[in-house]
C-alpha cells in the first residue's frame, strides 16, 4: 500500500522511478545478505549432523534417525527459503533493470523494448508512412508487453481504429492502470520470469481442440484404482509370504503391459506439453496478481471476470493444478522412478485421466484466459505510456465528422528538450490545409505528428498535446513512397496505387481523414501539378478532411478558387549568409522563402 501511496505522491515519473530504484538497491542488499545467511546456515546443518552422528552412536539407531530426521527437515525448509530468497532476489533485479528502462525511455533511449518488425506491412494505410512498427517506431516506444498475445494485442490497437464506444473504455482502463505504478511494474517483472509466446498459447489452445483418449471409456476409470490396489497388495503379500514370488512377477509383468500401452497413447500429448511448463507457472502468477487486483473501469472488470468465471476457482489455481500435472507427467523421463511407479501405481494412467479430467472442467477457458491476457497486457502498456506522460492530453471525441482541434502538437518520439510544438485546427468534412515550405523546414513531421497523435488517440491512449479534440475517423496517408524490383513497380505507378486506395475509401463516403505529403513526386512538374489540382478538387467536392504538404507553391492558389475549403499555411527558414536557422513553427499563409539552391551549393553544385 505505500508503494502503491508513492506513485500517487510523485507527480514526475523520474522521481518515483529513483525513488524505487534506491528502494530497490536496499532490498537487493537485504536479499544478498540473506542468501549468504542461508549458505552459512546449510553448511551449520551438515556440521550438526556429523556431530549429532559422533554424539549419539553409542545410543542407539533409534536416536540417530530421529536425529537425522530433524536435520533433514530442517536442511530441507533451509533449502526451500533459500529458492524462495533466490527467486525474490531474481525479481528484484527484473524491477532494476525495468526503472533503469523506464528512466532511459524518459530521456528517449527507448531501444531496447522490441520493435514489432513483424507488424510490417507495405499495404497498410498508414504504418509504414508514421513509423508505427519496426526500429525506432512507435509501437517500440509504447511496448512493455509481456507475452506474445500482448505484442499481438498491442499492434491490433495502433493497426485498427477503434469504435467510439471502445475508445472511451480503454480511456478508463488506462487512466485506472496507471495509477497503479507499482502493479504494472510486478505485472511485467513476473511476466519476464518466462514470457509467454504464440507458439505456447497454439500448442494449448490446439491441445484443447484434441479428443480425449481415456476418459471417456468408463474401464479406465476403475483400472486406475483396481490396479495398483492388485500391485501394492500382491507387493505385500509376497513381503509377508503369502504370495508366490513368480506370481508376483506375473502382476508386475501384466502392470508393465498396461503401462506400455498408457504410455504408447500418452507419449506424444506429453512431449508436446511438457515443453510449456515453465510458461504455465509464469502465466498462473500473472493472472494470480491480476484476480488479487480491484478494478472500477468495466473494461477490466470483464477482463477480470474472464478468470474468475466458472465454479471450480480462479484461473491462477487451475493453471497451476494443469502446471502441477504436467509436472507428474515428468517423471517417466526418471528412470529410477519411472518403473516403480507404473509398475505399481500406474502412474502414467494416473496423470492421463487427471490431465483429461481437467480439459472436460474447463472446455474454453484456456482461450479466454489468454485473450483476456493479451487485453491486459497492451493495456498495461499503454497505461505505463500515460503515467510516464502525465502532462499529455486525454482526447476528447465528438461524433460529428469531420473535428480536428490540437493545441501545442508535437511527435511523441522526439524528445521533450528538442520537440517543437504545433497547433492544428481543422473544422469541417471538406476542409483542407495546404501546408508549403521550405526543404527540412518540418512539413514532413507536421503531418506525422498529426497522424501518431490519431493513431494514438483512436486506440485509447493519451496524445502528445496540451489539447486534443477529434472525430472518430479512419486515417490515410501517402507519404513515404518506394518503388518495388520485385514486383517491377516504379514510385510513380506505387503512388497511384496508394492513390486509387486513398479514393476507393472517399467514393465509399468513409469517414476518413488523409496525410499527403508531395501529390505525385514521380511525374514531370506539369502533369504532378495537374493531377495535384485535380485531386484536391475531388477532395473537396467528396467532403474528405485533409492535410497536404507540397512544394508547388502554385498550389496555394487555390485558396482564392475555393476560400471556404482550403487554407494555406507555411514552414519558413530564416537564411543568415550561407547558414540556414529553422524554427519549425507554423505560419498561417504562403511560404516565400526557398532553401533548395542554397542546399545545392553547400554539397558543391556550382549555381549561378
Amino acid at each position: 500500500a505505500f508503494l502503491h501511496f508513492i506513485g500517487y505522491i510523485c507527480p514526475m515519473p523520474s522521481v518515483f522511478y529513483n525513488q524505487r530504484l534506491q528502494t530497490l538497491y536496499k532490498e537487493r542488499n537485504l536479499l544478498r545478505t540473506k542468501r549468504r545467511n542461508f549458505g552459512i546456515l546449510r553448511l551449520g546443518t551438515l556440521g550438526i549432523l556429523i556431530l549429532a552422528l559422533y554424539v549419539l552412536w553409542n545410543i542407539g539407531w533409534w536416536a540417530i534417525l530421529a536425529a537425522l530426521t530433524v536435520i533433514i527437515i530442517l536442511f530441507a525448509k533451509l533449502v526451500l527459503k533459500d529458492l524462495s530468497n533466490k527467486q525474490a532476489l531474481d525479481d528484484n533485479d527484473r524491477l532494476i533493470h525495468i526503472n533503469e528502462k523506464e528512466l532511459n525511455a524518459l530521456k528517449g533511449e527507448y531501444f531496447q523494448f522490441e520493435a514489432g518488425t513483424q507488424y510490417q506491412h507495405k499495404d497498410h494505410p498508414y504504418s509504414n508512412d508514421l513509423d508505427i512498427f519496426g526500429h525506432a517506431s512507435l509501437f517500440q516506444y509504447l511496448n512493455r508487453s509481456i507475452t506474445e498475445p500482448g505484442n499481438d494485442k498491442l499492434a491490433g490497437l495502433l493497426k485498427e481504429a477503434a469504435t467510439l464506444q471502445l475508445i472511451k473504455s480503454r480511456q478508463q482502463a488506462i487512466k485506472e492502470l496507471s495509477q497503479k505504478p507499482v502493479w504494472l511494474q510486478q505485472f511485467c517483472c513476473i511476466g519476464q520470469r518466462q514470457k509467454l509466446t504464440n507458439a505456447t498459447a497454439s500448442t494449448l489452445e490446439n491441445w484443447m481442440q484434441e479428443p480425449t483418449s481415456f476418459i471417456q471409456f468408463r474401464h479406465w476409470k476403475w483400472l486406475r484404482y483396481l490396479l495398483p490396489a492388485m500391485a501394492l497388495l500382491a507387493l505385500a503379500a509376497t513381503i509377508g509370504g503369502y504370495f508366490p514370488l513368480n506370481a508376483f512377477y506375473l502382476v508386475l509383468f501384466l502392470m508393465g503391459v498396461v503401462a506400455f500401452q498408457v504410455n504408447k497413447v500418452l507419449a506424444p500429448m506429453h512431449n508436446k506439453l511438457t515443453q510449456v511448463t515453465n510458461e504455465l507457472n509464469s502465466i498462473a502468477d500473472v493472472i494470480a496478481l491480476i484476480e488479487k487486483e480491484n478494478y472500477e473501469a468495466p473494461l477490466l472488470q470483464k477482463n477480470y471476470n474472464q478468470f474468475n468465471a466458472g465454479t471450480a476457482g480462479a484461473a491462477s489455481k487451475k493453471i497451476k493444478a494443469l502446471s502441477s500435472i504436467l509436472h507428474k507427467m515428468d517423471m517417466r523421463y526418471n528412470l529410477v522412478m519411472a518403473a516403480p511407479l507404473n509398475l505399481l501405481l500406474q502412474w502414467n494412467l494416473q496423470q492421463a485421466l487427471n490431465l483429461e479430467e481437467w480439459k472436460a472442467k474447463n472446455p474454453s477457458s484456456i482461450q479466454n484466459w489468454l485473450e483476456a491476457l493479451g487485453e491486459m497486457d497492451a493495456l498495461c502498456s499503454l497505461a505505463i505510456l500515460r503515467f510516464n506522460h502525465p502532462q499529455w492530453a486525454i482526447p476528447q471525441f465528438t461524433e460529428t465528422h469531420f473535428q480536428l482541434s490540437a493545441k501545442n502538437m508535437g511527435h511523441p518520439l522526439i524528445p521533450h528538450d528538442k520537440r517543437v510544438t504545433n497547433e492544428m485546427v481543422i473544422e469541417g468534412n471538406d476542409q483542407i490545409m495546404l501546408i508549403t515550405g521550405s526543404n527540412m523546414a518540418g512539413k514532413s513531421t507536421y503531418l506525422r505528428s498529426a497522424g501518431v497523435n490519431i493513431v494514438l488517440a483512436m486506440a485509447g491512449a493519451p496524445v502528445c498535446a496540451t489539447t486534443f479534440s477529434l472525430s472518430p475517423v479512419h486515417l490515410l496517408s501517402s507519404m513515404r513512397i518506394t518503388d518495388n524490383l520485385e514486383e517491377n513497380t516504379s514510385t510513380f505507378y506505387a503512388e497511384l496505387k496508394k492513390h486509387k486506395f486513398i479514393l476507393e475509401n472517399v467514393n465509399n463516403r468513409e469517414p476518413v481523414f488523409i496525410l499527403l505529403d508531395e501529390i505525385l513526386r514521380g511525374t514531370n512538374s506539369f502533369d504532378r501539378h495537374t493531377g495535384s489540382v485535380a485531386l484536391i478538387k475531388q477532395f473537396i467536392k467528396k467532403t474528405t478532411p485533409a492535410v497536404i504538404a507540397t512544394h508547388d507553391v502554385a498550389l496555394a492558389g487555390l485558396e482564392k478558387e475555393f476560400p471556404g475549403n482550403i487554407k494555406n499555411y507555411h514552414f519558413d527558414v530564416q537564411v543568415s549568409g550561407e547558414e540556414l536557422h529553422f524554427d519549425y513553427l507554423l505560419k498561417p499563409g504562403i511560404c516565400s522563402s526557398l532553401n533548395a539552391s542554397l542546399l545545392m551549393k553547400k554539397i558543391g553544385i556550382e549555381i549561378d
